[in-house]
């Protein structure tokens, strides 16, 4: 059982795991260690509500193919199993993001009580300032 959140888990059998050859420079061991994790969530596929699998399909990110597959490479780390926690936790992330639901503004109008402050500051400013001017003798 994989828990996003409070309200929210998925089963072990949605999500794909396989294991890869990292990618650039690493000398000798690169070539023979599968240290890399490609992650495969299908978001249709998933035990998620139809509301939610839409607002994960509605996201606009490159990681998820045109077939609503969610692919998250991980291969930051040098081991498999942080890869993987990593890969998990980047999952986790994105469900979250994807499905957190901004409040919505509602506009405020400032007080009577500031708008007086408002414009005594601002005369009193403008006495300060009209002090500087020229004195006449």
């Amino acid at each position: 059982m994989i828990f996003i959140s409070q309200s929210i888990s998925l089963n072990d059998d949605e999500v794909e795991i396989s294991a890869i050859r990292s990618q650039g420079a690493g000398g000798q061991n690169v070539n023979k260690v599968s240290s890399a994790i490609h992650l495969r969530f299908d978001i249709m596929a998933s035990s998620l509500n139809e509301l939610q699998k839409q607002r994960l399909l509605n996201t606009n990110d490159g990681r998820i193919s045109k077939d609503g597959v969610l692919i998250i490479k991980a291969q930051q780390f040098r081991t498999q199993e942080k890869n993987k926690a990593d890969a998990f936790k980047r999952l986790q992330d994105f469900i979250i993001q994807a499905l957190h639901i901004n409040k919505t503004r509602r506009p405020t109008r400032p007080s009577r009580n500031a708008k007086r402050k408002r414009v005594d500051q601002k005369t009193q400013r403008g006495k300060t300032k009209a002090l500087r001017g020229k004195v006449d003798y």
